[in-house]
């Protein structure tokens, strides 16, 4: 029964969790298209690279491990001690953005002034940000492991409108303060995300509806660092897994942002190429960040919950491992399916989308096969966010540690892949590399997810084989827009535009007909979910 109150408040907050990823990527879709066409391509690009970057490594640096290590077993812990452990981020983020931020500095190229004015500032507010934010940990922690669906909706949901309403008003008014906006977006950003969690908390505390939860804190002063009486200040089981996670995340960060540094510290592209790149990527990952991040997300609480880290499938509860076999295998086979789709379709209406979007500036040269390229990396994208999931929720500390070695190797591998491949095909590349460094992650996982159930009775991985009907139909849509593509866009006009609009959607939806008639399964469970 437990489990099952699990799997449906974990759907509800991934759910959710999408629903708030599709606001935030509309809202800054089309904030990117609005100062597209007010702000220069290097400036664009010097912020959501360079400077978002610094923001999230400090960020991802400092709480990544602790996040993974605290919201791992059961809500009955010690949470004096959890949440003593958790304010550690704080000194952890100065120390980051400290020291990254003089690398920023003195180290990378500093940006023409008359071309991109105000980079120190720049530098300095995103740091600050970055600081600001990890203030929030501890609340963030305590509402994710309680699953306060609401509170993650209507915070991050506040803070993101604020800060395009602020973009929006000095992009329009004020032009030439140049990063002076992106800086004061981003702290007001933070502010907001932060003040939202502090005043929940606040009212919540102590009201009759804690009381009726049994939250296990009863009071404001409970948030902050606390002593115990002949105890140790955090326990040390905890701080022992954030330590093998904090290793863990160095590395998957290297990953995650590979590019980015790649971008940042060899110059391989100027700042207004970063600038284009940037824009596709995000475009690009408009899906993998509203669905796939939040299912991730989400149920890596779940399968924490529910199975036990470290132990043996045939020493777990039997109806607790089918339970979180058949979430798995379904999971796997929505997330590939949706994959399925966007690289399917993303090939032929690549060109159209970003001519719309942003006109010749991303139509034009690499823009098209860059936005390709990134429509099959959605469906890596899509099966490693899964498969690592449940990987990551089960391993013991000793597992952890060993994939740490794994890690390294591959942090090393994809820095050079990318490198060489983005000599040898342009921004291209950096997405090529990318898809070769999830390949190699996917495999990992897949074989750790086998290794897990091959004394069970359940196959998981079967989620990974989509009806041969379905492939079948897959590939004939492909053809027919591809060839459409050829012949109506995008230079005869909006008429032939619309036609070949119209072409993909009745493609679109014969696929989608193919899948309600050959997967019920997975109809059935989306569905009562």
């Amino acid at each position: 029964m437990a489990a099952r109150d699990a799997l449906s408040q974990t759907t509800r907050l991934a759910s959710s969790s999408a629903l708030l990823q599709v606001l935030f990527r509309l809202v800054t879709f089309g904030l990117n298209a609005f100062t597209l066409r007010y702000l220069s391509r290097e400036l664009i690009g010097l912020v959501n690279v360079r400077l978002t970057l610094l923001y999230s490594t400090v960020v991802f640096l400092a709480r990544e491990a602790f996040r993974r290590a605290c919201l791992s077993g059961s809500t009955k812990r010690n949470w004096t001690k959890t949440i003593n452990l958790l304010w550690l981020t704080v000194p952890l983020g100065v120390f980051w953005s400290v020291f990254l931020g003089l690398v920023w500095l003195h180290l990378l190229e500093v940006p023409d002034p008359s071309v991109v004015p105000h980079y120190q500032a720049g530098v300095v507010a995103f740091g600050l940000s970055a600081i600001i934010e990890l203030l929030g940990e501890p609340f963030w922690v305590l509402a994710q492991a309680h699953l306060f669906v609401r509170l993650k909706v209507v915070a991050e949901s506040l803070s993101v409108v604020s800060k395009c309403i602020l973009t929006v008003i000095l992009v329009v008014l004020f032009p030439q303060w140049g990063l002076y906006i992106f800086s004061l977006a981003q702290l007001l950003y933070v502010s907001v995300l932060v003040m939202c969690y502090v005043i929940y908390f606040v009212m919540f505390l102590g009201s009759p509806e804690a009381t009726k939860k049994s939250f296990p804190v009863a009071r404001m002063k409970a948030l902050l660092p606390n002593l115990v009486e002949d105890e140790t200040f955090v326990n040390w089981k905890e701080a022992r897994l954030t330590w093998s996670f904090f290793k863990q995340s160095f590395l998957k960060q290297i990953l995650t942002e590979g590019e980015r540094y790649v971008m940042t510290f060899l110059n391989v592209l100027n700042f207004g190429d970063q600038g284009v790149y940037d824009i596709v990527n995000n475009l690009g990952s408009l899906v993998a960040r509203f669905i796939f991040l939040p299912i991730e997300e989400s149920f890596y609480v779940f399968f924490a919950k529910v199975l036990e880290r470290g132990k043996h499938v045939k020493d777990q509860k039997q109806d607790d491992v089918a339970m979180a076999a058949n979430v798995l295998e379904l999971l796997l086979k929505l997330v590939l399916l949706i994959g399925l789709t966007i690289t399917v379709f993303g090939y032929a209406y690549s060109q159209l989308a970003l001519d719309i979007y942003g006109g010749s500036m991303l139509s034009s040269g690499t823009g098209p096969d860059l936005l390709r390229c990134y429509s099959l990396y959605v469906l890596f994208l899509a099966i490693n966010g899964v498969t690592e999931c449940f990987t990551f929720a089960l391993m013991c500390k000793e597992e952890v540690d060993r994939y740490n070695f794994v890690m390294l190797a591959l942090s090393f591998m994809f820095l050079c892949v990318s490198y060489f491949l983005t000599h040898w095909h342009g921004s291209v590349g950096f997405i090529l590399a990318n898809c070769f460094n999830m390949g190699i992650r996917i495999a990992h996982s897949v074989h750790y997810i086998y290794n897990y159930f091959k004394e069970s009775t359940y196959s998981p991985l079967a989620g990974l084989l989509p009806s041969p009907v379905l492939v079948l139909v897959y590939i004939i849509s492909g053809v027919i827009t591809g060839f459409s593509e050829g012949f109506l866009c995008c230079d005869n006009g909006w008429m032939a535009r619309l036609i070949h609009v119209g072409v993909g959607a009745l493609c679109f939806a014969a696929t989608v007909v193919t899948m309600f008639c050959t997967e019920t399964k997975l109809v059935h469970f989306v569905r009562s979910q």
